[in-house]
């Protein structure tokens, strides 16, 4: 009974054991993430180096190359929402340095699981906190002004007055839903 269980599973685990190290990075980052909502530095770049190590033992030149591709993919994705303040800056290094386990593609493919998992935790965190009415208030908002002000042709016009601004409110955990998101991509294969 056990043996034919085993005879099912093995090759099922065997197609991902190279996902296995970065999932539980992942884990380990989400986890952290949620307790002090941050993703230290020996951790991010960590788990860097070793997936750059992984990828020399198991590909050479040409995996050491994929992963250090990955690695810039997996920084230039998150990048430009840090930049705007949509995350912090060790969600960009957790991304990047699953890339260099992951490689070019799984990193994007990575991306797209994380974004869908961080879309859903969004919302499920404005309805358990109840803002729901307030964040599509400002949904509305930020659409008027952005029709209003493309609406005159490029032409200039005096800036509205600003709105008294509101005391920054707490995130969630984005490492959360990297950690969704490598679950995904570890059960996908």
């Amino acid at each position: 009974m056990v043996s034919d269980w085993w005879q099912q599973v093995y090759p099922w685990l065997a197609a991902r054991g190279p996902l296995l190290a970065p999932l539980l990075l992942t884990l380990w980052m989400a986890w952290g993430d949620i307790r002090t909502h941050r993703i230290p530095n020996y951790l991010t770049f960590g788990t860097a180096l070793t997936g750059l190590g992984y990828q020399l033992w198991a590909g050479g030149w040409g995996g050491l190359w994929d992963g250090f591709l990955g690695l810039l993919l997996g920084f230039f994705l998150l990048i430009l929402p840090y930049a705007l303040g949509g995350m912090g800056a060790g969600d960009v290094k957790a991304l990047a340095g699953l890339g260099a386990w992951l490689g070019v593609k799984q990193t994007f493919i990575l991306f797209i699981l994380m974004g869908v998992a961080g879309g859903v935790l969004a919302i499920l965190v404005v309805c358990w906190r109840g803002q729901v009415r307030e964040k599509l208030k400002a949904w509305k908002v930020m659409v008027m002004n952005f029709m209003l002000i493309h609406a005159g042709g490029g032409k200039r016009t005096a800036p509205a007055a600003a709105e008294t601004p509101r005391p920054q409110e707490k995130g969630f955990a984005y490492g959360v839903a990297l950690a969704l998101g490598m679950v995904a991509l570890f059960v996908r294969g």
